[in-house]
């Protein structure tokens, strides 16, 4: 089925930020940072926890059209379909920062989770005394995506998000705790299913792309981004047939691999209907979407509370539509919350343009300039960080372990490149060349000498999450910024001069924190099989060359293994045969460089 590729756009490369100047100009209560693609409250209140949530644009009017009062605090915009970068984050986490916290709601996807929560960890890293009051939600509502696909990535976040952080913000309004806005956005979430319908794809604009399906095809199951649905149908069936598939496919109990919302089929179940409209579905027909799935609910016994019908997170242009169900508490249920509390905070009035129940149109006021400064000292370590050392008896040794490190990436990096386009997008070599060259420039500039092991780690961190793209550059710096952190605790206020032990221990706490992050686990044909060989080692009582051949081991194992994550898990798995993964074999390089460096 064919989608225009015709848009409205300057420059298909700046439509994100000529789209979000509209929003300040259409809500006083609203501010725009253009360079970092943030969007925030004006006047944040003091008194109240903070909301922010994002990840790649294309899926207006979330998250951005929904800042402001009742709702998110800011909004961090990537661009189209690609998840905003650390700093930009970090950037959002500066202007919302507040006595009362801030909690972070984003989609089950990949680049989000690693990119969100590597700039939690790098906040936190740099402000520890304020790492407490950032939590971080996760919302994965498909069930499309059965348990045995999702069983390393999970499912997808689709517009049940926009549930979840629009009934936490209304506690957050009326003075709810951090840790109560965080458990409310978290009850939510486990109560929240979604599912999407596509008759065709959406086009990416300054692309050349085609829907791939046919005139007569549907597919059931879509995803925000242009993937594959669960399955595909032809001919389309009549619209009442359509609705009654999406409906069993949320509120089905019987199927092991999708029956995530525990309903009991009594006539008793309650629920928020949201009729969500993926871009291209025109409103006469979103008008009957909306009516065949209210029947079918209620031909089905349940009760339907509350229904939200328009445009609340969209997949550009794309003529689909999404059903989700909020399952409602039940009065003889253990729940934090009730049914009626839920309700009260759903019904809350919000001054969202964007915000269906409760549209409130103001007239444009004059652009203020874009708030560029860093009033909050972005990026620069607080004085406890400061007076906390971690020391090794030959400094200039660890700078030698990290430069022989980097230059071991650089050397490596066409094959590194070669074992990823066999499995992935080709990119791992060059992402990781461009990392060691960042680290390297670090050096150089001064910012890693050996004399504090907590600021040298730092700048690494910093280094390889501004030059890394991607799942890879997330991954390091996430790793690297609890590293810093895990030798800030261990420094104490007295200091500590570092040895394998302290090592041992440091790594082995950056790579717990680094699992929150991801579920992959060995043997996953990850960078994370060589990266959890080498620290069990160490933790063991191991070596660093002990350590160092284990891991490579660990590495050269993966060209037996099926892939289970990332890209690779989508690939026809006989092209991956004796052929090891990029990113471990990545991991095994640096560990090699640097340990050979040490021991001699």
């Amino acid at each position: 089925m064919s989608v225009t590729g015709k848009h409205f756009v300057n420059d298909p490369a700046t439509l994100v930020q000529d789209s979000l100047r509209a929003l300040e100009l259409l809500n006083p209560d609203v501010k725009v940072n253009v360079k970092h693609k943030v969007v925030y409250r004006s006047k944040q209140p003091e008194n109240q926890v903070a909301l922010i949530s994002g990840g790649g644009s294309g899926h207006e009017p979330a998250h951005s059209g929904f800042v402001g009062d009742g709702m998110l605090t800011a909004a961090v915009c990537g661009n189209i379909f690609a998840s905003p970068n650390p700093g930009q984050v970090q950037r959002a986490l500066e202007l919302v920062d507040n006595p009362q916290g801030t909690v972070i709601i984003v989609k089950n996807y990949t680049g989000d989770i690693l990119n969100f929560g590597l700039a939690k960890e790098r906040y936190s890293a740099s402000h520890p005394d304020r790492a407490p009051l950032i939590r971080f939600v996760v919302v994965a509502d498909d069930v499309a995506v059965g348990r045995t696909q999702g069983a390393i990535v999970g499912r997808r976040g689709l517009a049940g998000t926009v549930l979840v952080y629009k009934i936490a913000s209304s506690l957050a309004r009326q003075g709810g705790s951090l840790d109560q806005v965080e458990g409310l956005a978290k009850c939510i979430t486990d109560r929240v299913g979604t599912v999407g319908i596509g008759l065709g794809h959406c086009h990416v604009p300054g692309t050349k792309e085609e829907s791939t399906l046919k005139a007569d095809e549907y597919e059931i199951g879509m995803g925000i981004h242009n993937e594959p649905g669960h399955k595909r149908s032809s001919p389309i069936p009549k619209l009442d047939k359509i609705v009654e598939d999406m409906v069993d496919m949320l509120t089905n109990t019987n199927d092991p691999e999708r029956s995530f919302l525990r309903f009991h089929h009594d006539k008793k179940d309650h629920v928020v209907l949201m009729v969500n409209n993926l871009g291209g579905t025109g409103e006469l027909e979103m008008g009957a979407i909306s009516a065949a799935a209210i029947l079918e609910l209620q031909r089905r016994g349940f009760t339907v509370d509350r229904v939200l019908v328009g445009t609340f997170m969209t997949s550009l242009n794309m003529p689909g539509v999404s059903l989700t169900l909020l399952m409602l508490p039940r009065p003889t249920e253990e729940s934090p919350y009730t049914s009626d509390e839920i309700l009260t905070f759903l019904d809350d009035k919000s001054n969202i343009l964007a915000w269906k129940m409760a549209v409130k149109l103001t007239p444009p006021h004059k652009k203020e300039a874009d708030d560029e400064d860093d009033p909050k000292g972005a990026g620069e370590a607080s004085e406890t960080t400061a007076n906390r050392r971690v020391t090794i008896s030959d400094p200039q040794l660890f700078v030698r372990c990290v430069q022989a490190a980097c230059e071991a990436l650089k050397v490596a990096e066409p094959d590194i490149t070669r074992m990823d386009s066999v499995g992935g997008d080709g990119d791992c070599g060059i992402t990781l060349r461009n990392g060691a060259d960042g680290v390297l420039k670090m050096i150089s500039d001064g910012r890693i000498t050996g004399a504090n092991l907590i600021k040298d780690v730092g700048a690494i961190a910093e280094a390889v999450g501004d030059r890394m793209d991607g799942t890879s550059g997330a991954l390091y710096s996430i790793f690297f910024s609890a590293l810093a952190q895990a030798l800030y605790d261990i420094a104490g206020d007295n200091g500590v001069e570092g040895d394998r032990k302290v090592g041992a221990d440091a790594l082995s706490f950056a790579l717990d924190r680094l699992y929150t992050y991801t579920r992959a686990r060995p043997p996953s044909r990850t960078l994370i099989d060589p990266l959890d060989a080498f620290v069990g080692v160490l933790k063991g009582g191991g070596s660093w060359g002990e350590a160092s051949a284990i891991a490579k081991e660990a590495a050269e194992r993966t060209k037996n293994l099926p892939a289970k994550a990332d890209r690779a898990a989508y690939v026809e798995q006989t092209n991956l045969v004796d052929v090891c993964d990029p990113g471990a074999w990545g991991v095994k390089t640096i560990l090699e460089a640097a340990c050979s460096t040490l021991q001699a």
